[in-house]
């Protein structure tokens, strides 16, 4: 029996203490009074110095109205809270339910979390069991790198967590931020998006983002399908990892990326931008589009596509390597790797370059051709330089020489010039018939040859010109060939070499 008075009198004490606990116990006031409101309940009067303690929580004010009955008190002027030793708040006005531990803070409320961050807003609602507060009508919370407001807000103080709810804005020196719903880890410093969310950089380019997240300490990011933009280049992408400290931006995924500036549009599954450097590659099934004025585009593809930018033009490049394409209608090619030079339009092919255009066959150690208004206005061959065409007949008509010039006019081969060097080998064909009449082999130091609808009109020979005419019964094999010749027609690109198929549903061409 004495056992079971033990029991009971430890578990009075204990339900004691507890209630004690509850209870919030007025600490401090200069006066006291007695007072009854409209509904007829009884409170007491508190006025000056005011202090209430409920375990842990201490509440300052200039005035209370204490309903010790319902464990509760309404709070008026310089209204402070201390919960433990890591929060305080103050407010103009105080409701504060005891039993619930919840306060209700309203006008000039000031939410201070120890060593991380300061929440302002005018209506507060502090939840201290569940250790959360909960802002509306307007909150702006603000620690040593971010000021972020919103419409309303939840702060979870345990896991350091806030919450943001409609009209979104982050301000930083270095960006800002516009969302319907975002959140921040005030110890760790992390934004994480969790809506389509608007980034405007110091630089103003701007970025859109669906979801991710953003440490604005080390300035990392890792975001999901978003647009980046500004002035001179647009880019879209699956996914985003983002180093704005080492300047290194990186997207992979669906990678679109426009130049508005020349209207070019890159293609591919990854890229990596340099900003320091001015360098950006895209790779994994890389493609570019180029429309020109007339509507035809011009398509590349490479393993890689580099476009490098400068403030002075004439050092701005774009380089694809290595198993470069080219496809346009009126164009094909092939090299290991090429430049494009936008300040003077040039574009240059290296390493068994091979060009064709109609029904021509353009190969040299290097080829450079000039564009002018997007179209081929020169084509230059550098060193071993052969150019061939197919007849009707079949035949292979064929220049070469150790330097040679094609000119065009209205998207056409007009013109080819050697310079050095040159050999011919031209069939003879009959207008009326269109029969072999024999074939023309020329060696000539400099050789200029006119066409007509893509097909040979003409040739002038200069310098010394050594020619023969061979009748078709006298042909011999080796005749048939200048040393070098090597029909590449297997190799001539065809659209769907070139263009992946969601490249082109993309650029609508």
């Amino acid at each position: 029996m004495r056992v079971v008075y033990l029991i009971l009198f430890f578990a009075a004490v204990t339900s004691s203490v507890a209630v004690a606990q509850k209870k919030v116990k007025l600490k401090q006031a200069d006066q006291l009074k007695g007072g009854m409101s409209p509904e007829g309940e009884r409170f007491d009067r508190v006025l000056g110095s005011v202090i209430f303690v409920q375990n842990t929580t201490t509440i300052y004010c200039d005035s209370a109205h204490f309903f010790k009955k319902r464990n509760s008190l309404e709070a008026f002027g310089h209204v402070r809270i201390l919960d433990g030793d890591s929060v305080t708040i103050t407010a103009h006005k105080l409701e504060y339910d005891g039993n619930q531990k919840r306060a209700k803070l309203r006008n000039d409320v000031v939410f201070v979390k120890l060593a991380q961050a300061t929440l302002y807003t005018d209506f507060l609602d502090y939840d201290r069991p569940r250790n959360e507060a909960m802002y509306f009508n307007g909150g702006k919370l603000v620690d040593s790198i971010n000021v972020l407001t919103s419409r309303k807000g939840y702060y979870d103080l345990n896991a350091s967590m806030a919450s943001f709810k409609k009209d979104v804005d982050v301000k930083n020196p270095d960006y800002t931020m516009k969302s319907d719903s975002l959140q921040y880890n005030s110890k760790s410093k992390i934004i994480f998006f969790r809506t389509e969310t608007t980034v405007v950089n110091k630089d103003t380019s701007t970025f859109v983002y669906q979801s991710g997240q953003y440490d604005t300490r080390t300035r990392r990011s890792d975001l999901s399908t978003g647009v980046g933009e500004n002035t001179d280049y647009k880019i879209t992408g699956k996914r985003y990892d983002l180093d704005a400290l080492r300047k290194i931006y990186k997207v992979r995924g669906d990678v679109v990326m426009m130049s508005k500036k020349e209207n070019l549009i890159i293609y591919g599954q990854s890229s990596d931008a340099y900003k320091d450097k001015g360098i950006t590659k895209v790779y994994d099934r890389a493609y570019m589009a180029q429309v020109s004025d007339e509507g035809d585009t011009l398509f590349m593809r490479a393993d890689t596509l580099v476009a490098i930018d400068n403030k002075d033009p004439k050092k701005k490049r774009l380089l694809a390597y290595h198993n470069v394409k080219i496809y346009r209608k009126d164009l094909q090619g092939i090299a290991d790797s090429l430049e494009y030079r936008s300040a003077d339009s040039t574009l240059f092919m290296y390493k068994n370059p091979a060009l064709w255009t109609q029904g021509n066959q353009m190969t040299a150690d290097s080829i450079h051709m000039l564009i002018s208004h997007n179209t081929i206005n020169r084509i230059f061959m550098i060193s071993n330089s052969f150019v061939i065409a197919k007849d009707t007949l079949v035949n292979f008509n064929q220049i070469k020489g150790r330097k040679m010039t094609a000119y065009f006019a209205d998207k056409k081969i007009n013109k080819v010039v050697v310079e050095g060097n040159g050999e011919s080998i031209y069939h003879a064909l009959d207008e009326k018939d269109n029969s072999f009449m024999g074939m023309n082999k020329i060696i000539c130091s400099n050789i200029t040859i006119r066409f007509k609808d893509g097909k040979v009109r003409n040739l002038s020979f200069y310098k010394c010109p050594e020619a023969h005419f061979i009748p078709p019964h006298e042909i011999m094999e080796d005749d048939k060939t200048l040393k070098g010749f090597l029909w590449m027609e297997k190799e001539r690109p065809l659209r769907e070499d070139v263009v992946q198929s969601a490249s082109i549903k993309r650029s609508g061409k």
